[in-house]
């Protein structure tokens, strides 16, 4: 039987008509009125930010990545409408990493909008011999701080990307089917939390049967400019902020 790897790249015609159907993310209803956004994660969301920059809507603070593109693209369609965009997208974060800031980073924001892309490192550390986390410790502990979280600010409103893999550069056959166990496991997560979920790795399975995977993620994990500008995308018709 052929690894995940080999499917994708050679099957891809088989995702034709079930790719990103019509409306393969559920959006968010339109907002309306000023609202702060905050973008939650790891490198992929991290993406060189300046950690001591804190004013929402900076250059430095958003990064290089999908955040910024989001946020640059709202900012500037609605100048007076009171937006407010934070990335707090720490490299090399795990769900543990994340839960262990989350009071500092994210209730004191108390962002209207949350989005979060966690999961690739929680098997990438694991893989690397320095995590030993199991998709069931992913699930629950993702779980608890979503729930907490509702908690805490019970009107947020959740967004939760789906983590993502590419075949190329560090991606090969010892990440499956695990990684797409966490993957099913981070949907859960979504749905039971009531966060809409966009279909990360669904869209870069799309785009990859026509351009090489290390188009959109050299490396199989952190995005280039054109996988970031994929990503914001996808949420900018998934949330609508």
């Amino acid at each position: 039987m052929p690894d995940r790897r080999e499917f994708l790249l050679a099957a891809g015609g088989a995702l034709g008509a079930a790719a990103l159907p019509g409306r393969a993310i559920e959006p968010v209803p339109a907002g309306r009125g000023a609202l702060t956004v905050l973008f939650q994660g790891d490198s992929i969301t991290d993406n060189g930010r300046d950690r001591k920059a804190a004013d929402p809507n900076t250059a430095g603070q958003l990064g290089g990545g999908y955040p910024y593109l989001v946020a640059a693209a709202a900012l500037a369609a609605e100048p007076t409408r009171g937006l407010r965009f934070f990335n707090r997208g720490v490299s090399g974060n795990k769900v543990p990493d994340m839960t262990r800031r989350w009071d500092d980073d994210t209730l004191a924001i108390k962002p209207d909008v949350l989005s979060i892309l966690i999961g690739v490192n929680d098997l990438w550390h694991k893989l690397n011999g320095g995590y030993n986390g199991t998709v069931a410790d992913y699930e629950q502990g993702f779980g608890d701080l979503l729930r907490s979280t509702r908690q805490a600010l019970p009107k947020v409103r959740l967004v939760v990307l789906e983590p993502f893999v590419l075949p190329t550069g560090v991606i090969d056959s010892k990440w499956f089917p695990e990684f797409d166990e966490r993957r099913a496991a981070a949907e859960r997560v979504a749905r039971a939390a009531g966060a809409t979920f966009i279909r990360t790795q669904l869209l870069f399975d799309r785009l990859i049967r026509k351009t090489p995977p290390a188009y959109w993620a050299a490396d199989g994990v952190h995005p280039t400019p054109a996988g970031h500008a994929a990503i914001a995308k996808a949420w900018q018709e998934a949330v609508r902020v």
